[in-house]
């Protein structure tokens, strides 16, 4: 089902935009080897003065502005689940966080967060648990395995998974909250620290409706936009389908970079130049100064980038759609891997293409 939007400045433009930037020439040169709350017309409050909201007419017109009153969960405190458990205790949210490293877990605790022992303990005495791991195999493990967020999950409770994972994960996940009586919602996110450090992040939802209304207010602390996109696996699949096309335009951008410098063009000058253009889009204009100066400060780590293109290629594989660019895409963030960039951002991707150069000069 189609979403229809509610009004956000610009969005046809970021869209064409995306869609644009993913046309680009870029040639696989590499080888393939609760409870609902009644839903208001308008927007919410955002938390910067300058940002709107964005959501989709399937979410029944909600009112985010109705204050979640339970006691809230987190697990997992890397690059971006730390800022989003610290904007919801900023905003008076009551907080238990667990991380398997537990220094990770002080500076939240130094906000107001309480700290539980195990992912069980955090579900059991919170009424919405959010985990957000690093891959599907963390996933897994903390939301079924030994001391898992399953375990301490009942009727009346909620667990909402924002990690990117693939959709089979998020299915096997949904099945055993469900069988504990308890709601699941998928909710990844499109974006990456900045975002989630400044609560506008895109949240891709899917699974009990009951409970997408129920925190909702808490993704509006986390958001600035929120799309509710029907049965578990689709928030999945819309994620992965998104990061597929980021990771493609980035690799493009890689290449356009360097031909400028090899054919005697200044590159921040194309930097500029196509942050004007028609394929503008914020990657570019974020990415391209430091990408200039050989710098990759950690916002999303290539390894995650790789992992999200490598889902992807699956769940294309499982509807015989064929994606050449993003499959070549791929190799490319895989021989960056074997570089020991798998740490820095995922625009270190370039640094592939500049080894690539000169083993054939």
């Amino acid at each position: 089902m189609p979403s229809t939007l509610l009004a956000k400045p610009n969005i046809n433009n970021l869209l064409s935009s995306t869609a644009m930037a993913l046309c680009s020439a870029f040639c696989p040169r590499i080888s393939a080897n609760f409870r609902p709350k009644p839903f208001s017309s308008s927007p919410s409050k955002p938390l910067l003065s300058l940002s709107f909201k964005v959501f989709s007419s399937q979410a029944t017109d909600a009112s985010s502005q109705d204050k979640f009153s339970g006691r809230v969960g987190f697990l997992g405190l890397g690059i971006m689940g730390s800022p989003m458990a610290q904007n919801l205790i900023k905003a008076g949210c009551d907080v238990i966080v667990w991380n398997r490293t537990k220094s990770k877990c002080d500076p939240l605790i130094s906000l107001g967060a309480k700290y539980s022992s195990s992912p069980e303990e955090v579900a059991a005495n919170c009424d919405v648990t959010f985990a957000m791991l690093a891959d599907p195999e963390s996933a897994i493990d903390v939301a079924c395995g030994k001391n898992g967020a399953v375990s301490g999950m009942g009727p009346g409770k909620g667990y909402v998974d924002i990690s990117t994972v693939d959709v089979a994960t998020s299915k096997l996940i949904n099945e055993h909250i469900k069988a504990r009586g308890a709601l699941f919602l998928e909710a990844p996110v499109s974006g990456s620290k900045k975002p989630a450090e400044d609560g506008q992040l895109i949240f891709l939802t899917a699974g009990d409706r009951s409970l997408y209304e129920l925190v909702s207010p808490l993704l509006d602390i986390l958001g600035k936009s929120r799309f509710y996109l029907g049965e578990v696996g689709n928030g999945a699949a819309m994620k992965l389908v998104v990061n597929m096309i980021m990771g493609s335009m980035m690799a493009s951008f890689s290449e356009g970079i360097l031909l400028s410098k090899k054919v005697g063009l200044d590159p921040s000058v194309l930097v500029e130049v196509v942050s004007q253009g028609a394929i503008s889009a914020p990657m570019y204009s974020l990415k391209g100064p430091s990408m200039v100066k050989s710098q990759y400060p950690t916002a999303f780590p290539l390894k995650h980038q790789q992992k999200d293109l490598r889902l992807a290629l699956g769940l294309a594989e499982s509807v015989s759609q064929s994606t050449p660019i993003a499959a070549a895409a791929n190799e490319l963030y895989k021989v960056a891997k074997s570089y020991g960039l798998s740490d820095e951002d995922f625009s270190a991707v370039i640094e592939a293409l500049k080894a690539k150069s000169q083993d054939t000069a």
